[in-house]
């Protein structure tokens, strides 16, 4: 299968609304990387100017050109107001995209027990390690980025035996399987990516929780989803679109459970605070991780 890769340099505080153009009009996902590719698990630091790539993939059919050509009047207007590049574009096979992206993805520690291991590589696992499992393919989710590790390790650190989980915007499934890993009782995924859909429903099948996890396509509010039916509900996906679906997020979760709110850019934090105080939720101590944040909030 053909694809379009479409994709923007940026400065850092741009990064949100771009990656809302992308996720709106992309093929559901959207990738960040920091330019010059570091690594911050391996002692790395970001290049000075702190500029980033964002990025997304279109599938070659006859939606492709509507579709890029409303992400590139974006990427137009925002760079009329920053340094933003020019939107660049080009095609490229699933295989030959899948095998670029694997000589860099490589076995990832996050907190304590948590262990990411590319399927494709070996890995012996320690005592107490809980290893996911993961080939994401054309879907995003891989936990390098500072926004999927915070939610790891907060999975980590508030996760208990017998929780029922929602995850909002699974991607590849890494945080449904890592609960589950971690002795959630029942995880329901949700993304708009259909693509991203079939990779988490293959990741949970690979590591053996597919009788704990079930994903389908979808975003909130959805008819499946329980009213006030979920010990902890994880939405990673950007500010803008968690506080539009702060009602949602509590509404779904159990009083005295726990959303883990992340995707956010710690200059856009205050509004996703006030989404969730006005929904229903006392926030928590916020994580931090360069100019990126995570909120947990209980709901009251």
């Amino acid at each position: 299968m053909k694809w379009l890769e479409l994709s923007v340099e940026t400065p850092q505080e741009f990064v949100e609304p771009l990656s809302e153009i992308f996720y709106r009009y992309g093929h559901g996902g959207v990738a960040v990387e920091s330019e010059g590719g570091y690594n911050p698990d391996e002692g790395e630091t970001p290049p000075p100017d702190g500029r980033v790539t964002v990025t997304t993939y279109l599938p070659l059919n006859d939606s492709t050109e509507e579709r890029r050509h409303r992400i590139d009047l974006g990427v137009r207007l925002v760079a009329h107001v920053s340094s933003t590049s020019p939107l660049m574009v080009r095609e490229v096979n699933e295989e030959a995209w899948e095998d670029a992206w694997k000589k860099h993805f490589h076995t990832l520690r996050v907190g304590k027990r948590i262990v990411i291991a590319p399927s494709w590589r070996d890995y012996s696992p320690r005592e107490f390690d809980v290893v996911v499992n993961l080939d994401p393919g054309m879907a995003f989710g891989t936990g390098h980025h500072p926004t999927t590790r915070m939610c790891l390790e907060l999975l980590e650190s508030l996760g208990k035996p017998d929780m029922d989980v929602l995850d909002v915007g699974c991607g590849s499934g890494i945080l449904s399987i890592a609960a589950a890993k971690l002795g959630a009782r029942s995880v329901f995924g949700l993304d708009v990516d259909q693509t991203a859909v079939k990779a988490a429903k293959r990741n949970a099948t690979e590591n053996g929780v597919s009788h704990a996890v079930r994903f389908t396509e979808g975003s909130l509010p959805h008819g499946d989803v329980r009213p006030r039916g979920y010990d902890l509900t994880v939405a990673n996906i950007s500010a803008r679109v968690v506080s539009a679906m702060a009602t949602d997020l509590v509404r779904a979760t159990r009083r005295g459970g726990t959303i883990i709110a992340s995707g956010i850019l710690v200059e856009n934090s205050r509004g996703v605070e006030e989404a969730l105080a006005s929904a229903g939720a006392n926030l928590g101590r916020s994580v931090v991780d360069a100019d990126w944040v995570t909120l947990p909030a209980s709901v009251r």
